[in-house]
């Protein structure tokens, strides 16, 4: 077949390397103009340098016009195939292509369609995560699904490990997809649209720390924002820290939420939670902290003497 891609950033590169190793030809890649948006400057391996080493037309767009219009019409796509493309695509565009647009989604859609699904589905402690291939229409990542594929999340897993292990599944499933869909053999199957869930695009704001959030919580936001991502961050003493790792405490704690409280293990306690005044709820053990100079330091250190409040703001 005849495929258009349109895709940005490391999961569109991987995108496109599947087609490029497909059995199918690369006719145009549609890609955006590289970004200052924090979140666009990780993973940021180049489409639009792929395509020209291999010599496919690059058109570079933040989002449709007429002459990208014109451009699909004479490049006659049998398909068009896209992953992580920012902007909403009209009709004009996914239906030209007598087999429409597959878009490629890194959630178990029709949960967490949209933006930054990995970190909101590691946040909410969803027990796994996935991609989905599906069938593009007129709403947000709501078309019918080819393939889906899941994987476990652990205990332990931070938002980087898992952008590994379900960017590793782009490639079999870009290849599976068209093979499917060029043969006859593939099976759409329509979302549960009573079960679809859309989020929006982080930014540095959904970083910052209420401490008024349960221990677990807190514990999984720092891991969903681990490097090379923002990490979630706090004010001591004015000064803005993030928090780099932490874990649940052992035991429980009361008081003030905010409150650095105690040493547990190779950590510091932080009183958590909107009802820590009972006492009957864990802490947070916050672990490494990163000064805003870049200096990482074990909490240990850098909290020489307990007390005083952690806070959203200085």
């Amino acid at each position: 077949m005849r495929v258009v891609m349109f895709g940005y950033q490391t999961w569109g590169h991987r995108t496109l390397q599947a087609l490029l190793d497909s059995d199918h030809e690369v006719v145009l890649v549609v890609t955006h103009p590289k970004s200052d948006h924090v979140y666009e400057k990780i993973w940021d391996d180049s489409v639009a340098e792929l395509a020209e080493k291999h010599g496919v037309p690059v058109l570079l767009r933040s989002r449709p016009d007429d002459a990208l219009l014109r451009a699909l019409r004479d490049a006659a796509p049998d398909i068009i195939v896209a992953n992580n493309w920012r902007t909403w695509l009209p009709p004009e565009i996914f239906d030209i292509p007598p087999h429409g647009t597959l878009n490629i989604h890194d959630s178990l859609l029709p949960a967490y369609a949209g933006f930054s699904p990995l970190i909101w589905a590691l946040i909410n402690g969803e027990k796994e995560v996935g991609v989905t291939a599906h069938r593009m229409n007129a709403e947000l990542d709501a078309g019918d699904i080819v393939i889906q594929r899941a994987v476990p999340v652990g205990p332990g897993d931070t938002v980087t490990d898992l952008f590994h292990r379900t960017v590793d599944l782009i490639e079999p499933i870009v290849q599976e997809s068209l093979d499917l869909i060029a043969s006859g053999r593939a099976q759409w199957i329509p979302q549960d649209r009573s079960k679809a869930s859309f989020f929006h695009k982080r930014s540095i704001e959904d970083g910052r720390i209420d401490w008024n959030w349960s221990a677990e919580d807190l514990e999984r936001l720092v891991r969903a924002q681990s490097d090379p991502y923002p990490n979630a961050f706090t004010y001591y003493r004015g000064e803005r820290i993030r928090i780099v790792s932490a874990e649940v405490s052992q035991a429980r704690y009361g008081g003030t939420p905010g409150r650095v409280f105690i040493r547990e293990g190779d950590g510091v306690v932080v009183v958590t939670g909107l009802d820590a005044r009972s006492g009957q709820w864990p802490g947070l053990v916050v672990k490494r902290v990163r000064t805003e100079d870049g200096t990482e330091h074990a909490a240990v250190d850098y909290f020489q003497t307990m007390g005083g409040y952690l806070t959203a703001r200085p």
